[in-house]
């Protein structure tokens, strides 16, 4: 399972500067996303997607739990009482409804976290609306103390701001 972690950047040189520092390091550049205010210019950076920052990730697993528990319950319900083969209940139906319970609020839950803003980037709200860039970076967690190493000597203007747990869906 991967790692991610968080700097704060104060201007665009800076983060330029440390992109190409991590390349050097022999970091993806699909590891590498930078997040900034709305409608800030992040030109020459790998720009953070909607995977980065938003809730999509959260809203699909929540929704394909509830989805799924739903469907099996409209499924044991509806087996219950409209039994398909006299005093059996079709546990199959109950399977198939829980599966498709769990698609369908997957997809539909999904269709709305991709609109909210992640949690996990709550807190580096002020910081972007003053101006700052984020940089998220996602590393193997062998390689995550290197890199926070490479970064805070050779960049003293940035600051840690911490790491997560990628989520493995």
């Amino acid at each position: 399972m991967k790692r991610r972690i968080y700097w704060l950047m104060p201007h665009l040189a800076s983060a330029r500067w440390v992109m190409q520092d991590l390349f050097e390091a022999g970091v993806d550049s699909a590891c590498i996303h930078f997040a900034g205010a709305e409608g800030a210019d992040l030109a020459d950076l790998h720009e953070a997607n909607i995977w980065q920052t938003s809730d999509v990730v959260r809203a699909a697993k929540n929704g394909l739990l509830i989805g799924c528990a739903l469907g099996a319950f409209v499924g044991l319900l509806a087996a219950a009482l409209y039994p398909l083969v006299e005093d059996d209940i079709t546990w199959e139906l109950s399977a198939m409804l829980a599966l498709m319970g769990g698609i369908m609020g997957a997809w539909s839950a999904s269709l709305v976290g991709i609109s909210i803003p992640s949690q996990r980037l709550e807190r580096f709200a002020g910081a972007l609306a003053a101006g700052r860039i984020l940089l998220m970076v996602d590393l193997p967690p062998e390689r995550v103390r290197a890199i926070e190493n490479l970064l805070a000597t050779t960049h003293p203007e940035a600051h840690f701001e911490g790491e997560d747990a990628l989520p493995a869906f």
